[in-house]
């Protein structure tokens, strides 16, 4: 995969395709940036050399059909300002004189189409409409690692109207290169850790991770239905009954691999599903009848401390417990504590989910570890082993 490291840029019209899709309030302003921030790399780079940088992207779920309230005409202040550069936007990539807007452009330049998902033939991947799109400039780069599990007009298919003049932009290929660090060059002993609710959404990670790694932590909600396969009382906790032969399948995969699979020891337990509940802490693994597990216990902790040290490579996907209550924080506060110090001490550490980089900021702790991946859907397919539309085209110039 090529990175626009590598591109001629100077005098060219640049079709970047980044993920603008930020959350907005009720006056349609922009409460979180991080994504357009993310590609400020991208886009300096190509005011710098002298290019012209055409932004597309998509806004929410209009559904083919064009919606007001999910223009990108709403974002192009906040872009503006990011970018600390006068952004132009352009309209429609359809409008008849999108052509000529394009070509009153100067290098260094920077302009934004409207939400191509206003036309059902982005995400159809189609054709005609990739083509369309591509009439606009002379080289492709693709910056939005957060679509490039989709193959949509502008994320795949357009890659073949550019043969030879592809690139990753630096969000995409610093995505993909440290997700394959982790999955394909990893540091032993490469330890992951999953949380989260549920094992059915997770359950393709565990499987690809227990070819990959000498340890697996499993803690959060769906520990629980991982307890009770191994026939640990939980009380009223989450379960995943149809989930229950699985859970038995991996951790017989688990010890025929070799792999240290490492569960709840102890928890920190509520009679009900509240901050403010009655807490308390089993003395073992069984959780009361009328008690459901909230979060990891401090013998856990102790437990899960001592494998992270002892890591030189660390995944963290999904909190530990209900850690959006201050009452049962602590263990994924801690989890965030154990990573935090481990990469300070030598080891790498990725961390992605939505979940996991809320808690790490809530703790003040982003800034000591390796990488944190913002891809959501692209960075738990691409822990699956799928290859990614977005990549794959690219990878195909």
């Amino acid at each position: 995969m090529k990175s626009i490291s590598q591109a001629d840029l100077k005098g060219k019209r640049v079709l970047v395709r980044v993920d603008y899709n930020v959350p907005l309030n009720e006056q349609l302003e922009v409460t979180d940036a991080t994504r357009i921030i993310r590609t400020k790399q991208t886009v300096n780079r190509i005011v710098e050399e002298g290019g012209i940088a055409i932004l597309m992207s998509h806004l929410g779920r209009p559904k083919g059909a064009a919606n007001d309230k999910m223009s990108l005409k709403h974002i192009v202040s906040k872009v503006s300002e990011v970018l600390g550069k006068s952004v132009t936007f352009l309209g429609d990539v359809l409008d008849a004189d999108v052509e000529k807007k394009v070509a009153a452009l100067k290098p260094g330049d920077v302009a934004l189409l409207e939400n191509l998902r206003f036309h059902k033939e982005e995400e159809a991947g189609d054709v005609a409409f990739a083509k369309q799109i591509a009439r606009l400039g002379d080289i492709y780069v693709n910056d939005a690692f957060g679509t490039a599990h989709r193959e949509h007009a502008s994320t795949a298919t357009i890659a073949k109207s550019f043969p030879g003049r592809c690139y990753a932009g630096y969000l995409l290929y610093e995505e993909a290169m440290n997700l394959d660090k982790v999955l394909n060059s990893a540091r032993p002993p490469f330890t992951a850790i999953i949380g989260g609710s549920k094992v059915s959404t997770k359950l393709k990670i565990i499987e690809f991770l227990l070819e990959k790694v000498d340890s697996l932590i499993i803690a959060g909600g769906m520990s629980y239905t991982f307890l009770y396969a191994m026939g640990v009382k939980i009380g009223n906790s989450l379960l995943e009954e149809d989930m229950v032969p699985v859970a038995k399948d991996i951790i017989k995969k688990a010890h025929l691999r070799g792999v240290d699979l490492y569960f709840p020891i102890d928890n920190v337990c509520a009679d009900h599903y509240a901050n403010d509940a009655k807490t308390c802490i089993t003395t073992e693994n069984h959780i009361p009848d009328g008690w459901e597990g909230m979060d990891i216990g401090p013998r856990t902790i102790q437990k899960f401390a001592a494998v992270i040290k002892n890591s030189n490579t660390i995944l963290w996907n999904g909190p530990v417990g209900v850690y959006e209550f201050p009452t049962f924080e602590k263990g994924t506060q801690a989890v965030a504590l154990c990573v935090s110090v481990a990469t300070l001490s030598g080891s790498f550490s990725l961390i992605g989910g939505g979940d996991s980089i809320a808690a790490l900021n809530n703790f003040k702790l982003s800034n000591f570890v390796s990488y944190i991946s913002t891809g959501g859907g692209a960075m738990l397919e691409y822990l699956e082993g799928k290859e990614l539309p977005g990549i794959k085209a690219l990878n195909e110039d």
